[in-house]
């Protein structure tokens, strides 16, 4: 009986091959973080022009109704629509300030560096 030595082979991915995968798993994100980024800023402005277009429906309906009230947040808080009794003024959602109600309402954020209006 001869005594014959097996040969034992390891399975397995090579050292190449890894870079290989990590390489184009990095080149996928590279295209995909800048993609999701300008999604998220689109809607954070389509959020911010909607909560726009509801001060301003709510603006001219108090103007309707009581033309001698200040259209400011106080007086259209109960012309939003969003709970009773009284509204509930919307925020920004990156935080911006809603300016004067009394003309097209825009939204400011001096830290984002942005200015929102309603499109005429």
């Amino acid at each position: 009986m001869t005594l014959t030595t097996k040969r034992f082979q390891q399975r397995g991915f090579t050292l190449v091959e890894i870079m290989i995968v990590v390489a184009i798993i990095g080149l996928l994100a590279a295209m995909a973080i800048p993609n999701f980024l300008r999604a998220r800023k689109n809607t954070d402005r389509n959020m911010c022009i909607h909560n726009l277009r509801i001060i301003s429906d709510a603006a001219q309906e108090l103007r309707l109704e009581r033309p001698a009230e200040p259209v400011d947040a106080a007086h259209i808080q109960p012309y939003l629509g969003r709970q009773l009794p009284s509204g509930v003024m919307p925020t920004c959602p990156v935080g911006g300030n809603y300016g004067d109600f009394d003309t097209i309402p825009t939204c400011t954020s001096q830290e984002a560096g942005f200015e929102h209006t309603l499109p005429l």
